[in-house]
């Protein structure tokens, strides 16, 4: 298959991804390199674990946010008739192996090294065992089991027998069992020190993955039973974890969670003062600044100059765009309204709620556009631009029309962008929101804030953004182990699981829980973690796309909604200058007109043909 070079050329790029540590950047290959040449020397040693963690950007990522309108978080402002959800979307099997592969040579090449010494020698081993583990994982959340290598290296020479390369897959069971312990082994030769940016793991990024990939097994065989699922299961176990284990996974996501938490150097943030703007400011520098962040364990960085992204010139608004090409992303409603009451009753916590704007015929008026938002989790300010937000020093105008009064009637003005009445009062603003063809506008009213970035010229195409992506937080520690606890103890009041799930809150700035249930859990992942990647794969490890999307178009969590400002133009009405919010749906606009749907077929990707032409030993998955 491959033979045991090191093609060093490819390498440079991917050193950048770890300038902040820098020295991965002191030398840059440009010719092929045998293992001996590379393993004689220190700094190629080191560009060569560069370009792995280079190849570890797997799923849903900065870098690539038209995926993210995949699932219930945002569109796009092109019209779409996307309806299921692609089962093979986030599974790159060919990528992954041709990696694991490359992992392998140097494990087995880094051992005979006389280039450095000992104690390096284990870290970098450490290091590479994990990121194997993490590529396993990527693979195993998407397919089920998978073929595991091991350690062995497959070198094609002709005439050999091509059935010695041939693993057939494993069961899902021995895959999440082979992460978990490669984790633990990994995290046995990594350091418990931090480094620049959280751009390498160590000892706590493999904790963080043990965590996150044993309660992703638990979820899968408490919640994709046989009853439930019927379907979702194959004979050999390649998908399907029996039921009996959960518990113990369980128990291992909650051990290695808590050692996170407990032991670790890591703390979530709090803001300085207690208003909701200081802890929406607080919330989106735990995630999205650099310098200082005490929340974020393992990241893919970027770097500018050199490995930069454009997720911020394609995502700022219209009325604050620094080069071509914005707009690109607007959040759906859904997502908002996920984000609670400030005020919420003990009954209401943990829950949504949908704002209350009246009607049409019955509107409820605001001052300001803000009112509606700023009594929500500030989580809500610290990840999406609402109308009359800032970004960057700057407030966000969003405004679709006029409300005006017509025999005594409230009625819709729009206009084009940019366009004023007769008395010079806006009538729909630079940024919109508002439908038809025009592209560069908002739709729904709202924007993404997480991962834009407010450096100065990093919304243009040549400087870019180096907004890094974020892979683990304390966070999800915290809430793994109130997960965890809570599954264990089989009821809706668990003192241990409160209490981890109550940090979040306080550090977030909402009331505290008093009982816990799943619903509540899934809410609190869902505000927690919005565009960080997550939303999918926890849908699915708990089995609940298929009821949340399905299909429907008159099941509002399978809707693509969007909620329109207007400013009341009513002159000696008590409620001129005033603003009314009204909700719009995007498959009515024509602009996305089939509901999010899901079914058991999406929940595993597909096993590819070709895969199967090279290794017949493997099987395919349910609903092939």
């Amino acid at each position: 298959m491959k033979k045991r070079y090191l093609f060093a050329a490819s390498l440079a790029a991917a050193m950048l991804t770890l300038n902040s540590c820098s020295d991965f950047l002191n030398t840059k290959p440009d010719t092929i390199l045998t293992q001996d040449q590379t393993y004689g020397d220190p700094t190629l040693i080191k560009s060569v674990i560069a370009n792995f963690y280079g190849r570890t950007m797997l799923g849903q990522k900065v870098e690539d946010w038209d995926a993210w309108t995949s699932i219930d978080e945002a569109i796009y402002y092109d019209r779409n008739e996307t309806e299921y959800f692609d089962r093979n979307k986030w599974c790159d099997y060919d990528h992954c192996y041709d990696l694991i592969h490359d992992l392998n040579v140097f494990l087995e090449g880094v051992k005979t090294s006389t280039a450095i010494d000992d104690a390096t020698k284990e870290a970098y081993i450490g290091e590479v065992r994990y990121i194997r583990a993490w590529i396993y994982f990527c693979l195993g959340r998407s397919l089920g089991g998978v073929p595991i290598v091991g350690d062995q290296i497959f070198d094609y020479t002709p005439g050999m027998d091509i059935s010695t390369m041939q693993i057939p897959r494993s069961t899902e069971t021995a895959l999440y069992d082979y992460i978990i312990s490669e984790c633990q082994e990994a995290g046995k030769l990594l350091t418990t020190e931090t480094n620049t940016h959280n751009a390498r793991a160590n000892y706590w990024v493999a904790k963080m993955l043990e965590a996150r990939a044993a309660l992703t097994a638990a979820s899968l065989a408490r919640y994709n039973t046989p009853e439930a699922h019927p379907q979702l299961r194959t004979q050999g176990g390649e998908v399907g974890i029996p039921a009996e284990k959960a518990e113990g996974y369980y128990q291992t996501a909650l051990a290695a969670a808590k050692e996170v938490i407990e032991k670790g150097p890591y703390k979530l943030m709090y803001p300085t003062e207690n208003t909701p703007q200081a802890y929406a400011d607080n919330f989106y520098k735990a995630v999205c600044q650099k310098d200082g962040n005490t929340e974020v364990i393992w990241c893919f960085d970027f770097v500018a100059p050199g490995k930069t992204h454009q997720f911020t010139t394609n995502n700022l608004p219209k009325s604050i765009a620094q080069d071509t090409g914005c707009d690109r992303l607007s959040v759906i409603l859904g997502l908002v309204e996920a984000f609670e009451p400030i005020d919420a009753s003990e009954e209401e916590r943990g829950k949504g709620a949908r704002f209350d704007i009246g009607t049409i015929d019955n509107p409820k008026f605001f001052d300001n556009p803000t009112d509606l938002f700023m009594e929500r989790d500030p989580r809500l300010n610290g990840s999406i631009i609402f109308p009359g937000a800032t970004f960057g020093g700057q407030t966000i105008e969003l405004q679709a029309g006029q409300l005006r009064k017509e025999n005594g009637k409230w009625v819709e003005r729009t206009g084009a962008r940019n366009s004023y009445d007769e008395e010079h009062r806006l009538i729909t603003a630079n940024n919109g929101p508002f439908g038809g063809n025009e592209r560069e506008i908002n739709r729904t009213g709202f924007y993404v804030r997480k991962y834009l970035d407010a450096t100065p010229a990093a919304g243009t195409i040549g400087r870019g953004s180096d907004m890094w992506n974020v892979h683990f937080r304390i966070a999800e520690a915290y809430l793994i182990a109130a997960e965890a606890s809570w599954e264990l103890s089989g009821d809706n009041y668990d003192e241990t699981a409160l209490k981890y799930i109550n940090d979040i809150r306080s550090r977030a700035g909402v009331k505290p829980l008093t009982s816990i249930d799943h619903e509540k859990i899934m809410h609190e992942n869902r505000v927690e973690f919005a565009f960080e990647g997550q939303r999918w794969w926890q849908l699915k490890r708990w089995m609940e796309a298929d009821k949340i999307w399905d299909g429907n178009p008159n099941t509002r969590t399978a809707q693509r909604l969007g909620l329109w400002p207007y400013k009341v133009v009513a002159p000696g009405d008590p409620n001129d200058g005033k603003w009314v919010f009204i909700e719009k749906n995007m498959a009515t606009l024509d602009l996305w007109p089939k509901p999010y749907h899901c079914t058991d077929a999406q929940y595993y990707a597909e096993i590819n043909n070709g895969w199967i032409n090279n290794n017949p030993k493997l099987v395919k998955n349910p609903f092939q």
